[in-house]
């Protein structure tokens, strides 16, 4: 995790949303500080929705995945023409 700090990550929650933003900051339980967030909202009917979060703070035991985000690639996706199921909650 301490090399995401400073850099765009996306993270995937239990509960399926998906946030992207800055890692600020992180503990040993994965609890999480993300500046600049979105949720990205998928829907089969819509393009990806990005709703506005701001500064987040993620508490551990919600978080499935944190993976980093090439922001160069990610900047030429047109995410209004995707369209996705959004995902499931995660059980295990």
């Amino acid at each position: 995790m301490e090399g995401y700090v400073d850099h765009l990550v996306q993270v995937i929650l239990q509960d399926g949303r998906i946030i992207v933003g800055k890692l600020k900051g992180y503990d040993i339980r994965t609890n999480l500080i993300l500046a600049d967030c979105v949720e990205r909202e998928y829907s089969m009917e819509q393009g990806v929705e990005m709703v506005p979060l701001g500064l987040y703070m993620i508490k551990g035991d919600n978080v499935a995945i944190v993976a980093e985000v090439d922001e160069a690639k990610d900047a030429t996706i047109n995410y209004s023409e995707i369209r996705a199921e959004p995902l499931a909650e995660i059980h295990h």
